[in-house]
């Protein structure tokens, strides 16, 4: 028996059947970096959109008069093959974990057309009232469209 500690998960990417709904996003000239790929910076943005865009298109976010508002609390990204304009980029959605006034979104980037990620990640978003900032239950349809992304 050895004492030294189990070698620790090394993420791996993952297929398209993992994700439920996809969003298109085009690059952008800016989005390369001086090492002719797109900067890590840029990842965080698609996984914004990917979730928000949904969330309005279903009619489940108010970004401009909503009593709740999403807050980002955690996020993190793991890279497994570049991505660099001019592709295109699809950005696969699903729900890991839903609480009373929180959510886990699990983003998967893939080049258009290939099977496997380029880049994944989460964010958590805290759920608070505009206002006071304050937690709040999830709204009715915001968990709905949630629950359809489990």
């Amino acid at each position: 028996m050895s004492d030294s500690p189990a070698a620790p998960h090394r993420p791996q990417p993952e297929p398209r059947s993992a994700y439920k709904v996809f969003r298109t996003i085009s690059t952008r000239w800016m989005d390369n970096d001086v090492y002719g790929h797109v900067n890590n910076v840029v990842y965080y943005s698609w996984f914004d959109t990917a979730v928000n865009a949904h969330l309005i298109e279903r009619g489940a976010l108010d970004i401009e008069g909503g009593g709740a508002i999403g807050l980002v609390i955690e996020t993190q990204c793991n890279y497994f093959a570049p991505l660099a304009f001019p592709q295109t980029v699809e950005a696969g959605l699903r729900v890991a974990r839903l609480g009373g006034s929180s959510v886990r979104y699990e983003v998967g980037l893939f080049a258009a057309g290939q099977p496997s990620t380029a880049a994944k990640g989460h964010f958590v978003h805290v759920y608070v009232d505009r206002a006071t900032r304050r937690p709040v239950p999830l709204p009715d349809r915001l968990r709905s469209v949630l629950e359809e992304l489990q």
